[in-house]
């Protein structure tokens, strides 16, 4: 079958067995580009395998399905207590980056990670659910009411994610964005933008110093921000002002679950009550075959680029 494998930090689509052994085989429909998936190239990060960890697909049944893209251990203190994303196995448990992941015509993933799509959303569109979940796990953290005012700095997919999610129940969601078309997804999601004034919380999506430093500014005294960036090199912490208010500074990781409901769940669940959110984000679909023009195409976010969709 064919598949994107990552050499000499540039993309290729090779050609390699068929998935074989214990799990569930799913037929891509869907992988999404990450902009973790363009950073791991660029540093030349060890993927031993294939890449992608935005997947949706259809199983043998027809049923279709996403993938929580994490096989945790299930046995160290982190798993036993419930925060598997937090699994001691580290980055060797996540598919795209320890595991063969779904940027190929198959992926296998154990049970656990097969989550089931509402009627009315599709396999196709599916791929969304992975950054949404990431969104939502950061934002159960936040103690929120309808009245509270929520900043978000940084448009990209992970950012107008956590829009989507907040728009849906807060009256005051501000987006810092940088591109016109990011703007445009800000707006049609029901936020505002260019961020003034103060807030209850900030979610920091752009992962560098600047963007910290606005989110301090904008945060109000005793307020939260939090960190749903990916965080590739250091960053300059505003101390003073996070001191100063009295702040707190939260970091997010992945996606989890609360009592019974995992956050994909819940990603899955609002794609079907926000039915938009599929031609708002999704702006490029790309055959699998065309994985490096793709991967070009991700990277030019001037160009109107948010997420870029490989489909086998």
């Amino acid at each position: 079958m064919k598949a994107v494998r990552c050499c000499d930090k540039h993309v290729h689509v090779v050609e390699v067995p068929p998935p074989a052994g214990e799990g569930v085989v799913v037929n891509v429909r869907s992988a999404g580009i990450c902009g973790s998936d363009l950073h791991m190239l660029d540093l030349g990060f060890p993927i031993p395998g294939t890449l992608g960890h935005e997947v949706a697909g259809v199983l043998k049944d027809g049923r279709e399905v996403a993938v929580e893209p994490v096989a945790p251990c299930g046995h160290c203190d982190m798993c036993v207590q419930g925060d598997y994303f937090s699994c001691r196995k580290g980055p060797a448990v996540l598919f795209g980056v320890g595991l063969d992941g779904g940027m190929a015509q198959q992926i296998l993933v154990p049970p656990r990670a097969i989550v089931p799509l509402p009627n009315n959303v599709r396999a196709a569109d599916a791929c969304l659910v992975e950054p949404l979940a990431v969104a939502v796990h950061g934002i159960s953290m936040l103690k929120l009411t309808p009245q509270s005012r929520v900043a978000i700095i940084g448009a990209g997919a992970v950012g107008l994610a956590a829009t989507a999610v907040l728009s849906t129940h807060l009256k005051t969601v501000h987006v810092a964005a940088r591109h016109d078309a990011q703007k445009e997804a800000v707006e049609k999601l029901g936020a505002g933008l260019a961020p003034e004034g103060e807030y209850d919380a900030v979610i920091e999506c752009a992962g560098n110093s600047a963007a910290m430093a606005q989110a301090a500014r904008l945060c109000k005294p005793g307020g939260t921000i939090i960190l749903l960036a990916t965080y590739w090199e250091a960053v300059t912490m505003p101390a003073a002002d996070i001191s100063l208010k009295s702040l707190t500074v939260k970091g997010s990781f992945l996606y989890g679950s609360h009592g019974l409901v995992r956050d994909v769940e819940v990603a899955a669940q609002l794609m079907a009550a926000r039915p938009e959110l599929k031609d708002i984000l999704i702006t490029h679909r790309i055959p699998l075959e065309a994985a490096p023009e793709a991967f070009a195409i991700a990277r030019d976010r001037q160009a109107g680029a948010i997420k870029v969709v490989l489909e086998p």
